[in-house]
């Protein structure tokens, strides 16, 4: 079966995207790794609606990929942290690749807002795509792609 005979149901981009695929909520998952937590901030950071907020930071949640936690300032209401499941974390790399690319063809003159480093040796980090078995680093020439156990035919 060739790409373009196989259904895109299953498809595991297609299905990411269901969950992270709108611009608002990468970036809150940009802030949430970060470390904001709070809805105030996120909201103060971002500058996006708080219903829209709300809406995104709900979905993550029941998605599973952020999760929240209760706190409670002096003198106020409990509210809800939000704080990245494991499945939240794992979205890490995605947005490492997001900010790799826009620096490279979507930077302003003023340079990048972060500089990711290496905390051992202070080299910056970039995102590769590897070979599992030797960890050799890929390009898109030498990678094959067939289809897998879930591709259907489609309809």
């Amino acid at each position: 079966m060739e790409w373009l005979e196989a259904s895109t149901e299953n498809c595991p981009v297609q299905r990411t995207l269901d969950v992270v695929g709108e611009k608002w909520t990468l970036l809150i998952l940009r802030d949430a790794v970060n470390g904001v937590r709070r809805f105030d901030d996120f909201h103060r950071h971002i500058g996006l609606s708080e219903a829209v907020l709300s809406d995104r930071l709900r979905k993550l949640v029941s998605a599973g990929v952020l999760r929240t936690a209760p706190y409670r300032e002096p003198g106020n209401r409990s509210r809800n942290e939000y704080r990245l499941t494991r499945k939240g974390w794992d979205l890490w790399p995605v947005l490492m690749a997001l900010g790799q690319w826009g620096e490279t063809y979507a930077l302003g003159t003023e340079g990048p807002v972060l500089d990711v480093r290496h905390t051992g040796c202070g080299a910056p980090v970039r995102v590769v795509v590897e070979c599992s078995a030797d960890h050799a680093a890929l390009t898109p020439g030498e990678v094959t792609a067939r289809p897998g156990p879930g591709a259907r035919p489609r309809p």
